[in-house]
């Protein structure tokens, strides 16, 4: 099983539950987060005085599926969400070792 742990723009997260959901992902959780990669944020200018935002919304969605599937929600999330500009994102990719769905016991895929 690969974690699938997803930050983008607050504006993709609809384009991107549509991917996870046309790949079937069983499930998401979704954390408001702040941050900056490259981009290092941006000036703004407020009444006159100029200052530097640098920690800008993003969105992470995590899931959990099978292999293959991961490699579809990978394809298609970097084919439909980029923008080709610094913000877009990023995908990061663990192994998952197991899981135990606590309500019946059931581990691994069918924990999912």
């Amino acid at each position: 099983m690969k974690k699938l742990e997803i930050i983008i723009q607050p504006e993709k997260l609809e384009e991107l539950k549509a991917i996870l959901d046309e790949c079937s992902a069983n499930g998401l959780m979704i954390t408001n987060i702040m941050g900056y990669g490259n981009q290092k944020g941006h000036k703004k200018i407020y009444r006159g005085a100029e200052y530097n935002v640098n920690l800008l919304p993003k969105v992470k969605v995590e899931t959990i599926v099978e292999p293959d599937t991961a490699e579809k929600i990978i394809e298609k999330v970097v084919a439909e969400i980029q923008t080709g500009t610094y913000g877009d994102g990023k995908i990061f990719v663990y192994e998952v070792e197991d899981a135990v769905r606590i309500r019946t016991g059931e581990r691994g895929s069918d924990a999912l």
